[in-house]
């Protein structure tokens, strides 16, 4: 009688600095954008699970938010998430630009896996940006202050090195049952994923620090009966009354052009018609009340 393989699985932490990749290399490992990606820092705020299965292996991905300075009690959540995703896990990836000067958020997750003990790999990101004789200082300056199980350069958005990446984060899997389904890629619930998607056009339409006080929440989410076309209203909360003029803009323009992205990516993700009304709100200082943080989901 032919024995069936053990399944194995491997839970696996992504930290750097904001901007470095981690959510692009997460949507390329899993082949699909489960992580909102702009070019803004903080855009990732919770961390989301990004699953992927090779056989009889199922790596999990954890995507935390840039690790930065905090300035308000949603970058104190975010800073808390990075730290507890580094703990108890099988193995940390730290991401970082090939730069050969780390710099003090690098060191500081140097010293948080150091506590940690757990094992981590050295990726450097956009090698696509810098000669190959120059990669040398880089890994040169990390290695020296973390005993890294491995280095692999990549780069992130062509998918260049994800392979040699992958076979390393194997390795950590250990036998044992698979923690999720394998016909899903997050742990993200699809209400959710709606939401993150009308943010990330709010950053990428909007200006300086506007989009980075906006949060959205779905109110509404259902499917008309005897077709597949599904209902979606979402309010964008800011924090100023001058901030939600320009969020809707001149005439409605800003809102529709946010609204019209958002429905397009949305139908993608879902594969199907949406109908989706925006609304806009004011929570004054919503970043720094521990109220409203909980009630936007930013909470443990």
């Amino acid at each position: 009688m032919k024995q069936t393989q053990q399944s194995k699985c491997a839970m696996i932490t992504i930290a750097g600095r904001p901007n470095v990749g981690k959510s692009t290399l997460a949507n390329t490992l899993v082949g699909e954008k489960i992580s909102i990606v702009t070019s803004k820092p903080q855009t990732t705020r919770n961390r989301i699970c990004a699953i992927v299965n090779r056989g009889d292996t199922q790596i999990i991905l954890v995507d935390t938010p840039g690790f930065h300075k905090a300035r308000t009690r949603l970058g104190d959540y975010m800073v808390k998430t990075v730290r507890e995703s580094i703990a108890d896990v099988d193995a940390v990836v730290l991401m970082v630009e090939p730069i050969p000067q780390p710099g003090p958020q690098e060191l500081e997750l140097i010293e948080q896996i150091k506590q940690s003990k757990s094992p981590a790999v050295l990726v450097i990101n956009k090698i696509d940006t810098v000669a190959k004789e120059e990669l040398l200082a880089v890994i040169t300056a990390y290695t020296g202050l973390c005993d890294f199980e491995a280095v692999v350069p990549i780069s992130a958005k062509r998918a260049e090195g994800t392979e040699d990446l992958m076979k390393e984060l194997e390795k950590f899997a250990e036998p044992g049952p698979k923690l999720f389904p394998e016909d899903i890629n997050t742990d993200q619930p699809e209400r959710q994923i709606c939401a993150e998607i009308v943010r990330e056009k709010l950053l990428l339409c909007l200006d300086k620090e506007i989009p980075h006080g906006t949060a959205v929440v779905v109110t509404r989410f259902t499917e008309r009966e005897d077709t597949e076309i599904i209902d979606l209203d979402v309010t964008i909360y800011c924090e100023k009354d001058s901030h939600k003029g320009i969020i809707i803009g001149k005439n409605g323009s800003m809102l529709k052009k946010v609204g019209e992205l958002s429905r397009r990516d949305i139908e993608r993700f879902m594969g199907t018609k949406v109908y989706l009304q925006t609304w806009v709100k004011v929570k004054n200082n919503w970043r720094d009340s521990e109220v409203q943080l909980r009630n936007f989901g930013y909470s443990e």
